[in-house]
């Protein structure tokens, strides 16, 4: 096969970008080595930045999401056993989020692949992309039980952290830096109405919590663990007294229902750079993780795309490679401010099993400046309801 651009990878990078091409009129193919099943129901954040809602309305996979998603205009922290409300909208002159799972994204953009007929494969391993440093990179893949070749002009490596588009670059041409930290989320999805109109993000003595929900019926709900806590030791029943502990405030309950799902997840902090090899380009988190506090992972994934998508235009059409040659310097500038913000509010939120008395006073100090000053609590919710696009 022969194609403008190769897109690696199903999530919702690799069919944003794919959709945006499309109405540019740039052909592309999608390779996914999950299943359609797979990729459809794998659960995942769902907080939307004004930015990124305005892109899926504007490639015309925003209509289920204005029908469905709840827009938040401000977010609430909760210590001390006091509720403290930031206003999102108030201090960014309009800007909210949306509540919507990245899960549903990824079903609207696969309808949307998929009703215009344009290729998409699922079960497409992906083995290796050759031959980057040329004009015609080479991507093959195992799909229907035989090795496959797709030559394409670019190829966009949008596969995730285990994905092979990263792996396909020399170790020497690629730096990566990564950041540990010492505990995990214990996330649950409950059949029960949210007890909450925003999300609660609680810091507590025990550990972080922080109360999110998948629509009117749906509450999504984590706890701060170690990162080696087994599910088998969080029956139901304590999973529910420790987030009504750590969500603990005057006048308030917390609805307890079935909880339907449940999973441990690291806390991880990653960069690669730079994010392009001659035409191979890195996007999502094939060059990048955040841990999940800031809600960036998903959001930064469409910044890359959106940067992308110009470029990729500018090459194809008008023959102008300046902005994909600048275009890793351009995504890190934004990459590495996202990971400061995730960083710090993870941080900020989380109890730190290594911390001291002292530790836990400046992490209190810190808490009562963002509420206390205005400077503070608008540098917080600019970088959380996101920057322009």
């Amino acid at each position: 096969m022969r194609t403008s651009v190769a897109i690696i990878g199903a999530g919702p990078a690799g069919l944003l970008l794919a959709r945006l091409l499309q109405q540019r009129g740039i052909e592309s193919v999608v390779l996914e080595s999950r299943s359609r099943d797979h990729v459809e129901h794998r659960q995942r954040a769902g907080i939307l930045e004004q930015g990124t809602v305005d892109v899926l309305r504007a490639c015309g996979a925003g209509e289920r999401m204005d029908r469905e998603g709840l827009v938040h205009d401000g977010i609430e922290l909760r210590f001390g056993g006091a509720a403290h409300r930031i206003d999102l909208a108030a201090l960014t002159g309009g800007r909210r989020v949306v509540v919507y799972a990245q899960t549903e994204v990824v079903r609207d953009l696969v309808a949307l692949r998929l009703d215009s007929g344009a290729p998409l494969l699922f079960d497409a391993e992906v083995l290796a992309v050759h031959d980057a440093e040329t004009e015609r990179p080479r991507v093959r893949y195992r799909h229907g039980g035989a090795e496959h070749e797709l030559t394409a002009d670019h190829v966009v490596g949008a596969d995730g952290f285990h994905g092979a588009a990263r792996r396909s670059i020399p170790a020497d041409r690629i730096r990566t830096y990564e950041r540990s930290y010492p505990f995990a989320w214990l996330g649950v999805l409950a059949d029960v109405p949210p007890s909450t109109d925003e999300l609660v993000y609680a810091c507590h003595d025990r550990g972080f919590a922080l109360h999110s929900m998948r629509g009117p019926q749906v509450s999504r709900l984590y706890l701060q663990v170690p990162p080696d806590a087994d599910l088998a030791d969080w029956p139901d029943e304590r999973i529910w007294d420790e987030l009504d502990v750590r969500f603990a405030a005057d006048g308030w309950r917390l609805r307890r229902g079935p909880i339907t799902d449940r999973s441990i997840t690291p806390m991880r902090s990653f960069v690669a750079e730079p994010m392009r090899h001659g035409r191979l380009l890195l996007a999502g988190d094939a060059a990048h993780i955040v841990p999940p506090t800031g809600a960036k992972g998903l959001n930064l994934a469409v910044a890359d795309v959106v940067l992308l998508d110009r470029a990729l235009a500018a090459a194809v059409q008008h023959g102008d490679p300046r902005p994909l040659e600048s275009y890793s310097d351009t995504a890190l500038r934004r990459v590495w401010r996202a990971e400061h913000f995730s960083y710090s509010m993870t941080t900020l939120l989380h109890a730190d099993p290594a911390a001291d008395e002292f530790g836990r006073r400046l992490q209190r100090a810190q808490l009562d400046q963002l509420v206390d000053s205005a400077a503070a609590a608008t540098s917080l919710a600019e970088n959380y309801a996101g920057l322009p696009l």
